[in-house]
C-alpha cells in the first residue's frame, strides 16, 4: 500500500484556528471534507520548509512555524499516511484559495462541527483536549 508523508499547519489567527475544505477528490472519502492545510514533503525538503511552501502555494499566506503539535498515522482504504502537524501564526488572516473550495477561522470549540477527512479528526479531538487557549 502507497505511503505519504504530509505536514498539516494548525494556523492560528485573533484566537481562530484556519479549517479548508477540499474540492472534488479521487477518493470519495475524501472528498468535499475539512482539513488542516498543509501538503506533500518533497524529497531532501525539511518538514518545516515543506509546510511554509505548501502553505504559500495553496493560501498565499506566509506563516510561522511557532511549534510541533502532533503526528498522525491513518490508515485510508488506498493509502497510508502519516501527517506531522504544526501550531502556527500569521499577521493576518488573508488568504487565497488555489486549491480548496472553502475555508473558515473557528474557535476550537466549533471545529467539532465541521465533516473532517478521518486522519485530521485525530488533530481536532487533541485540539479539543488542550486545557490551554490555542
Amino acid at each position: 500500500m502507497k505511503h505519504i508523508e504530509v505536514v498539516a499547519a494548525i494556523i492560528i489567527h485573533d484566537g481562530k484556528i484556519l479549517c479548508v475544505q477540499r474540492g472534488p477528490a479521487k477518493y470519495d472519502y475524501i472528498s468535499h471534507k475539512f482539513e488542516f492545510p498543509g501538503g506533500k514533503v518533497e524529497e531532501g525538503e525539511t518538514k518545516l520548509a515543506a509546510l511554509v511552501r505548501e502553505i504559500r502555494e495553496e493560501l498565499h499566506m506566509d506563516i510561522n512555524v511557532d511549534a510541533f503539535f502532533t503526528t498522525v498515522n491513518h490508515t485510508y482504504p488506498d493509502f497510508q499516511l502519516t501527517m506531522h502537524a504544526y501550531l502556527c501564526s500569521c499577521s493576518t488572516n488573508d488568504l487565497t484559495l488555489t486549491e480548496h473550495s472553502d475555508f473558515k477561522w473557528l474557535s476550537k470549540d466549533a471545529l467539532k462541527d465541521l465533516d473532517w477527512a478521518a486522519a485530521d479528526e485525530e488533530i481536532v479531538s487533541k485540539i479539543n483536549a488542550q486545557e490551554q487557549t490555542i
